[in-house]
């Protein structure tokens, strides 16, 4: 039976983090976190972070919540 835990992820400790695509697409499998998306307000908590595919080289934006979902996203390379 698959865990079904809430991942517990602090946003500012996700910096060049790892993470395995749960179904990788376009031979993208691996990704690292490039940059932690600074929000407008100063005081205001990181929402999104970039993340890098290093097969591809090619980055996209998302929440940095959406790797605490184990469907999409695996901690580390896998």
């Amino acid at each position: 039976m698959p865990d079904t835990t809430p991942r517990r992820l602090n946003p500012n400790k996700l910096l060049l983090s790892k993470w395995t695509a749960a179904k990788p697409q376009n031979k993208e499998k691996h990704f690292l976190v490039t940059q932690l998306i600074k929000p407008e307000l100063p005081d205001a908590p990181v929402e999104h972070v970039e993340l890098e595919a290093i097969y591809s080289h090619r980055s996209f934006i998302l929440p940095w919540r959406d790797l605490t979902d184990t469907e999409q996203w695996l901690q580390g390379w896998q």
